[in-house]
Parts: structure tokens; sequence; C-alpha cells
């Protein structure tokens, strides 16, 4: 059997019980195929590059899937009906990747860094010496006048 990764997008305005419902019947798909999935990952909701069908946000999620490739074309076939899918993408690929994928691991990046807040890590910069002070220097509508 071959190996696949699999993303679709869902509508923006599903809520997430929705979104795990159609992860849930791809899997279905896939298992009544002889075929295994391997990793799901629901990647939440998320702005578009573009707007698709009116839509700024679609929740994402991806699969990996290991099955022949007649379970991932009944597997498009399904999406390409639901009218809550915006998009879908299957990829064969050589192996699975181990782990987290480059997005979620992006997000336990994001999540690390926490909040940046005022940055108070940094002291105040104060004055800079290559210029005099504030009140001698003409204002920006002075200068344009002149």
């Amino acid at each position: 059997m071959a190996l696949y990764e699999h993303v679709f997008l869902a509508r923006q305005d599903l809520a997430q019980a929705q979104v795990d419902a159609l992860a849930e019947m791809v899997s279905k798909i896939v298992t009544d195929g002889q075929g295994k999935v391997v990793k799901t990952e629901t990647w939440g909701l998320r702005s578009l590059a573009y707007r698709i069908a009116k839509n700024r946000k679609a929740h994402y999620v991806m699969l990996d899937i290991d099955a022949p490739g007649a379970v991932v074309a009944e597997i498009e076939r399904q999406l390409g009906i639901n009218e809550d899918i915006i998009r879908y993408m299957t990829v064969r690929v050589d192996e699975l990747e181990q782990g987290p994928s480059a997005m979620m691991r992006r997000n336990d990046r994001d999540r690390a860094r926490g909040d940046r807040g005022d940055r108070g890590d940094r002291g105040d910069r104060g004055p800079r010496e290559d210029r005099g002070p504030r009140e001698d220097r003409p204002r920006r509508d002075d200068r344009d006048a002149a």
C-alpha cells in the first residue's frame, strides 16, 4: 500500500465537533478500504491567503494515510460532494513524517514565545545623541511650508 498525506479545509462556520466528524468520515472510508490512518492532526481555524468561496478562514485537518490508490480516489470523490469542504489535497510520500508536522511544531513554538506585551525586558532608549532636543527642531508642517 502507498503512503499519503491528505489535507482538507472545512468551512469557517462549522463547529469543531463537525470538523472532527468530517475527519472521522475520512478515517472510516480509509478503514473500509483496508487502509489505515496513521495520524490525524487538526490545525484549527486559520486565515486563508485569499478568499475561497466567500470564506476568509477555514478549519485545517491533516491525515497521514497508508492505503491503496482506490481508497484515495474514494476519499476525494466524497469530499468533492461534501459542501462543507472548501479544498482538499492528497500527496503521495515516500515515508510518513514521525512526530508532529511542521504546522504543529510552529504552533507549539508560537505558544512557547508567549505574549511579548510591552517588551518590558528592554529599558528606555533615552535621547539620541545625533539630534538636538525635540523643542529646537522645526515641526514637520513648518518644514513643508518653507
